[in-house]
């Protein structure tokens, strides 16, 4: 199980933005950029069976989305970056320990909440819940609170159309982070950060490596035939709201931000099948459509999360070459580019229940 696997010829049932008909040829490796995450996907790239990557479509998105602005997103950290800034890292930080899974597994609705007179969808309702909560004075980013927060104060903290999904899990998750915050850093992850190495990877040092291996809900990986393949959705996208959201308000030190990747989800993979860069067997296909989960850690739920990050390094070395020195971009921007247009999107993804993402 451990050797390379050839990959199919080619996946039928062409669908819209599918070039499924087309032949499959030899992955092409993306360039490093310094990264342990895109470094451990080419067992799964290579030995794929479910999905594969058409890069001749992505050379095609390539040609019109180089000359797109793909600017920096304008993170809001909720708080000023110029008063409060230890709170603005608190509330990213908490926000992100939690941030996943928000559509029912069994019925297929999102959570959605009342605040401020609009309505909140998905994260972004999660935000919204965390913002009333401070509001009515529950110190809801002290991980002393955390580590003791019960089930019944969480389900009223997110009050919403339905119960926050994962709810047990999300629990789980806050009062072990929370006992570790309130154990090393007086309950605040403001004072874990300047612990860290500037970089996000640094030889066990770096605000990624230090961030899973002293929070093992952020440690995402996952086993694919005698290999490990590290995934690190919410560590890495933790720090990408962090550093874009502090750009011009002091900034948010990350000397390696190149070696960042996309963030393995649920939405960008949708971008990239109905851009027809990702292609599933007809049978994944089916299995999405009609929303059969897909088990956390098995072979179609690893190759989706792998591809997604391949194919969206590729695409950047491809929009890159056609934009001028000063406008390279970086992998975040256009996994940027591809959630904001797609996260609302009523293309079905993948149900996976998991912690992770």
């Amino acid at each position: 199980m451990g050797s390379a696997l050839a990959l199919p010829i080619a996946f039928s049932r062409p669908s819209a933005g599918s070039t499924a008909g087309e032949g499959v040829t030899d992955p092409r490796r993306p360039a490093p950029i310094g990264s342990p995450v895109l470094d451990s996907l080419w067992p799964v790239i290579a030995s794929s069976r479910h999905v594969r990557t058409d890069e001749a479509r992505i050379r095609a998105v390539a040609r019109w989305m180089a000359y797109e602005k793909l600017p920096f997103p304008s993170f809001g950290l909720d708080f000023d970056p110029a008063t409060e800034r230890d709170r603005a890292i608190d509330f990213a930080m908490v926000s992100n320990t939690i941030n996943s899974a928000f559509t029912d597994f069994d019925t297929g609705i999102k959570f959605q909440t009342e605040y401020q007179g609009r309505s909140w969808s998905d994260a972004q309702a999660m935000t919204a819940c965390l913002k009333r909560a401070m509001e009515k004075g529950i110190p809801i980013l002290d991980g002393r609170f955390l580590a003791e927060v019960s089930r019944d104060e969480l389900d009223e903290v997110f009050s919403g159309n339905i119960e926050m999904p994962m709810l047990d899990e999300k629990r789980a998750v806050l009062n072990e982070v929370g006992q570790a915050l309130a154990e090393r850093y007086d309950g605040f992850f403001h004072n874990f950060v300047p612990t860290c190495s500037p970089r996000l990877f640094d030889s066990g040092k770096g605000l990624v490596d230090r961030l899973i291996s002293e929070f093992p809900r952020f440690n995402d990986t996952s086993p694919y035939r005698g290999h490990t393949v590290q995934f690190h959705k919410l560590a890495q996208l933790t720090y990408w709201g962090l550093y874009s959201g502090f750009r011009g308000h002091g900034g948010f030190r990350i000397d390696d931000i190149g070696s960042m990747t996309a963030f393995a989800d649920y939405i960008v993979p949708v971008a990239l099948r109905v851009m027809g860069i990702l292609v599933y067997t007809p049978e994944l296909d089916d299995k999405i459509e009609q929303g059969v989960l897909i088990p956390r850690d098995s072979d179609e739920e690893i190759e989706i999360r792998a591809h997604m990050l391949y194919a969206t390094a590729l695409l950047t070395e491809e929009v890159n070459a056609l934009r001028p020195p000063e406008l390279e971009v970086i992998i975040p921007q256009v996994d940027a580019r591809l959630w904001s247009s797609y996260h609302t999107t009523h293309w079905p993804h993948h149900l996976t229940r998991t912690i992770m993402y």
